[in-house]
């Protein structure tokens, strides 16, 4: 497949879930924007609606809830993976979460018009759409059966194997 090199990465997690013909993968990529962010870049706040989701080409990406006045970290996310508060943006509500940088970024982003309008289009994408919502799905699924299953040690031992980046790159207060 003929991709341009800031697609490359997106091409790889795509594929996986949805093989694309070339003419399939050029009406894709077109409804991207690419986005350079700074560190702490907020890319949604509390309360407003989510039009946005994106795709991590470089950098690391937080969601947080704010509760009391203070931020609690629910993900952070790093290359190769997108990022989204994906109830507001799926249904296009005020947001209970907010999205913030932190790394410098290099961003594809995806706006829910445009995927709306490439699934009505092409309804082959729905399974794309569908199959970001089952990711997320199965992500929370996994931590919540953790903090019911597993203990404290346990979740942290799990962190180390599958998310060592978290320690790496994710200052130790969130």
């Amino acid at each position: 497949m003929k991709t341009e090199p800031i697609f490359s990465q997106l091409y790889l997690q795509v594929n996986k879930m949805l093989p694309l013909t070339q003419k399939e993968w050029d009406v894709f990529t077109g409804i991207f924007v690419f986005r350079s962010v700074p560190k702490k870049f907020n890319l949604v706040r509390v309360g407003d609606v989510s039009r946005e989701a994106y795709f991590i080409n470089k950098g690391a990406a937080r969601l947080y809830f704010e509760k009391d006045g203070e931020e609690v970290s629910a993900n952070f996310m790093f290359e190769n993976s997108f990022i989204a508060s994906l109830e507001s943006f799926l249904l296009q509500t005020p947001s209970r979460q907010a999205i913030d940088t932190l790394e410098d970024c290099e961003l594809l982003v995806l706006s829910k018009q445009r995927l709306d309008e490439l699934v009505r289009a092409y309804p082959k994408f729905h399974i794309f759409s569908k199959a970001i919502a089952e990711m997320a799905f199965i992500m929370l699924q996994r931590r919540a059966s953790s903090f019911i299953l597993d203990s404290p040690e346990e979740r942290y031992i799990n962190m180390l194997q599958q998310r060592p980046q978290i320690l790496e790159r994710v200052p130790q207060h969130m």
